[in-house]
Formats: structure tokens, C-alpha cells, sequence
């Protein structure tokens, strides 16, 4: 390869990259995995000879392949099919994907409803939908026939709109409710948590797939639903930790969240997906080895919320 060839292949790289990024940290869920893909796919793009008409294109395929690959793997299976498994939570700027125009499908409410789907089903939703492949490109690289892509992701899209309404909350209601949820839950306020939940709330808590156990207490095993439960396990569950920890509003996946922090050490990560005026998920990711890319501490946390 001449030199020249060469910085053109590096730039057309470096041009996709955040979407690539994106694509597979959407796909798996663990942005440490997804920058594998991604790794893997700028090896095979630097030794694939010839011209490429479309170098997004390109690179989109080898990344999709590359997931669907890592999704099929045993390893992947069984750390999936975990009911408590959330997605990595990250600061987008500290994981390379500062300026996504559409953040709403790299919120978590978005990424858990991407989970519950096969790896098909999430690859045809987003090429289709985020990259604008038809149904004959994307038929070709997840080897099935246009008729059955178009099938999967009329199912993908079906999940995707019994949650639709929590994807699209404005911002200054996500960080109203949050605020109030952490000024309730500190202040041990069962009632004023159970009148900003939904009736049908879910909490997640994801310990990793060992679990977390601190003071004794376990993270919960299988989701929990109801808003009068979750008010109740939460503050126990503070009343147990709050004064050992400190408390930083962060922006995680495009939202407002609260990261917990031990000294410079982040202790778990909080994020709601919110609708309607009330919280309708709670998700509290506590799986330390999984905690990576949260952002920098500031040096003024408070274990009391801002304002």
C-alpha cells in the first residue's frame, strides 16, 4: 500500500469510527468488547487490498459480523441470558462517541430493550435503522433472505414501541426526577419514592455475574416490579451504604444518572428511564469490573445531592 493510499484508508477509518463504536457497543452492550470489534475490523480494513466503493459500508459490515460473531459465542450466551445483565453505562465522551446525533439509542432504556432481542433482530434494527441498509444489503451480511429481514425487524420493532415512550422524554423531566429520587431516597421518604414510580416500575440491579454482596446485603437476582418494593428496597438499601459513599451527578448514555463513588473508586452507577411524569425504570449497575468508563470524579462529590 503507497503511502498516500495509506492516510486515505487511515482518514476514511478515523471518519467512521465513533459510528463504529456506537454501532458495537449497542450490539454487545460492553463498550471494552465493542472496541475489540473495532480494533479487528481497522486490522482487516488495513490488509483488505482493492478499493471499496463505500468505506462506511464496509467497515459497518465487518463490525456487524464481528458482534454477531462475539453474541454466538458461548461465553456471550451464557452472560447474556443472566435476568439482572445491564448494559455497560458510559460517559459517551470518555467512550469515544461524543457527538451521536440520535442519543436516544444509546440510552439504557434503549440498550436494554436491545438486549432482549436476538443478536438478528438487534443487527437488522440498526442497520436498518440507524445506518440505512435495505433489506437486500442487510439479507447479505447476516445470511438470510430479505423477506425473513424484513420479518425480524418488524419483531425488533415491535418490542421497541411497547418502550417507545421512554425513549423520548425530555431532558429537563429525566433530571426533575432524578433529583427528586435521590432527595427522596436519601431522606429514607418510602412515600414520596413510591408517588414518583410508576405502579408497574422495574428495578434492575446487575452485581455481575457473581453477584454483589456489601453489608450483607445482596444485589437483587431477578428484576423487581412494583413501585410500594422497590420504594421499600431502596431505602433499606441505602440506609445500609449511603453514609460510606459520594454522590455525583454524572451524564451517562446521553442522560442524566448519579454515580457512587469510594474515595476515586466508583462504588455503582444509577440511571432511570422516565415517562408520563413518573420513573418507569430504575436500573443500578454495581458490577465493578464493569464500571470503566463513568468519567472522571469531580473533587466537590457530596453525599447530599446538589442545589
Amino acid at each position: 500500500m503507497t503511502a498516500p493510499s495509506s492516510a486515505r484508508r487511515v482518514a476514511a477509518f478515523e471518519s467512521c469510527r465513533q459510528d463504529l463504536i456506537a454501532l458495537a457497543y449497542r450490539m454487545l452492550g460492553d463498550l471494552g468488547r465493542a472496541e475489540d470489534m473495532v480494533q479487528e475490523a481497522w486490522l482487516r480494513w488495513e490488509s483488505h487490498a482493492g478499493d471499496v466503493h463505500s468505506p462506511k459500508a464496509y467497515l459497518v459490515t465487518i463490525v456487524t459480523r464481528l458482534c454477531l460473531s462475539e453474541l454466538d459465542s458461548a461465553r456471550a450466551r451464557r452472560e447474556e441470558s443472566r435476568a439482572d445483565r445491564l448494559p455497560e453505562p458510559v460517559d459517551l465522551d470518555e467512550g469515544g462517541m461524543p457527538s451521536l446525533e440520535k442519543l436516544e439509542q444509546v440510552s439504557m432504556a434503549f440498550l436494554v430493550v436491545l438486549q432482549r432481542l436476538t443478536p438478528a433482530e438487534r443487527a437488522v434494527l440498526l442497520l436498518h435503522d440507524v445506518f440505512d441498509f435495505d433489506h437486500r444489503e442487510i439479507a447479505e451480511l447476516v445470511g438470510n433472505n430479505a423477506p425473513a429481514c424484513r420479518k425480524l425487524l418488524e419483531r425488533a420493532r415491535q418490542h421497541l414501541a411497547v418502550e417507545r415512550r421512554m425513549l423520548v422524554a425530555r431532558a429537563d423531566d429525566h433530571h426533575r426526577l432524578l433529583q427528586a429520587f435521590l432527595s427522596a431516597t436519601l431522606a429514607g421518604d418510602i412515600r414520596v419514592l413510591v408517588n414518583l414510580l410508576a405502579d408497574d416500575a422495574i428495578m434492575i440491579t446487575d452485581g455481575g455475574p457473581r453477584g454483589r454482596v456489601v453489608e450483607r446485603q445482596r444485589n437483587l437476582p431477578q428484576p423487581l416490579h412494583g413501585a410500594a418494593r422497590i420504594a421499600a428496597f431502596i431505602v433499606a438499601a441505602t440506609a445500609r451504604n449511603a453514609g460510606q459513599l459520594q454522590i455525583e451527578e454524572h451524564e451517562l448514555n446521553g442522560q442524566p444518572a448519579i454515580v457512587f463513588w469510594t474515595g476515586d473508586r466508583p462504588f455503582a452507577a444509577l440511571l432511570l428511564a422516565v415517562a408520563d411524569g413518573k420513573i418507569q425504570r430504575v436500573f443500578f449497575h454495581a458490577d465493578l469490573d464493569r464500571l470503566r468508563y463513568l468519567g472522571r470524579r469531580s473533587a466537590t462529590s457530596s453525599p447530599r445531592p446538589p442545589g
